[in-house]
């Protein structure tokens, strides 16, 4: 998934942290001493990684990603695991600021409003800090930073929802469909990221000719979630043409229409998803490379905690191919980067 805040997304690692050294370079004898900003940037980074939890793919995939660019640039990371609780998570991230151990944060945050405090007082401790893949605050259609000196690499809720309509409406375009009946399988509507998502695939569905879009309902993030949505819509609409929804969500959907001529589209990019898409099974998914995201994140983080300028606000479909839009087209040679 890139698909939800706190009940889409998991991982499984684990990481020493060592204590960072500090070098002194000359040219010869008789060199004066490196300056401190030279040492500092010579010296190795700790990171701390803040996933979603520590039990599942995509946060192992993004893990990946970090702890291997860490290793090839004079850096350590360790995970911290708050097992998708949201406050657990908080008290981890003020935890590792007192402790001082660590240079850089890189945060994939179970609740972006909950964690603005904690990161507000890192920043204010000179830890770098890098918001990754959910939005850190409450707006949700921008990559912008929402807490002044966080850097973000973010997946925008609102640009996400809205390139999933654009799939849909392709869909029903690539069969000639008119009109063409479309299902959204939504995320949970407990959640505001979801919500966000939610109307900007409505938006980019509602005006296109000839697509209809006849069902709303909540889909969830896990299959047998997703067939029993795919059930719901069926006994409403049997005539749908294109469901949408959570790539989990529609695996389980796609044994219930097995046969009948609908079109799917994900919200995911694990091997499962691309490959159903390479094989024909669904028409697209909505693609992210997690583990190049990692290391896009730690090399940000590291690259402004050694004194570089990086680019405070970044989108992560800049890394995917298509920009997300995964067809069977754009995923060509693509195996995915995580397992659901």
């Amino acid at each position: 998934m890139a698909a939800g805040a706190a009940a889409a997304v998991l991982a499984l690692s684990t990481a020493c942290v060592a204590p960072g050294s500090e070098t002194t370079a000359g040219t010869g004898a008789g060199a004066a001493p490196a300056s401190r900003s030279a040492q500092d940037a010579g010296a190795q980074k700790r990171i701390a990684f803040f996933g979603f939890a520590r039990a599942n793919a995509f946060a192992v995939a993004t893990w990946t990603g970090i702890e291997e660019h860490a290793k090839a640039n004079n850096a350590t990371a360790e995970f911290f695991d708050p097992n998708f609780d949201a406050q657990t998570q908080v008290q981890q991230i003020q935890d590792a600021v007192t402790s001082k151990r660590f240079d850089v944060f890189v945060v994939q945050a179970n609740d972006g409003a909950a964690v603005v405090p904690a990161l507000k007082q890192a920043v204010a401790a000179g830890i770098t800090v890098v918001a990754e893949f959910t939005p850190v605050g409450t707006a949700y259609d921008t990559a912008a930073s929402q807490v002044p000196g966080v850097i973000t690499l973010v997946d925008v809720p609102a640009d996400n929802g809205r390139k999933l309509g654009e799939l849909g409406v392709a869909a029903c375009r690539s069969k000639n469909l008119d009109p063409c009946k479309v299902a959204y399988l939504e995320g949970l509507k407990s959640l505001p990221l979801d919500n966000a998502r939610t109307e900007a695939a409505v938006k980019a569905l509602e005006p296109a000719s000839g697509v209809e879009l006849v069902s709303r309902v909540e889909g969830g993030y896990t299959q047998e979630s997703g067939r029993k949505a795919m059930q719901d819509v069926l006994q409403a609409q049997p005539d749908v043409n294109v469901v949408i929804g959570s790539s989990q969500a529609i695996a389980g959907a796609e044994s219930v229409v097995k046969g009948k001529g609908v079109l799917l589209i994900g919200n995911g990019g694990s091997r499962q998803a691309v490959k159903a898409v390479q094989d024909g099974r669904w028409f697209a998914t909505y693609y992210l490379p997690e583990r190049t995201a990692g290391a896009k994140a730690a090399e940000l983080g590291l690259a402004k905690a050694r004194g570089q300028q990086v680019e405070e606000a970044n989108s992560e479909t800049v890394l995917a191919p298509n920009e997300g839009k995964g067809t069977k087209e754009a995923l060509a040679g693509v195996t995915g980067e995580y397992d659901e």
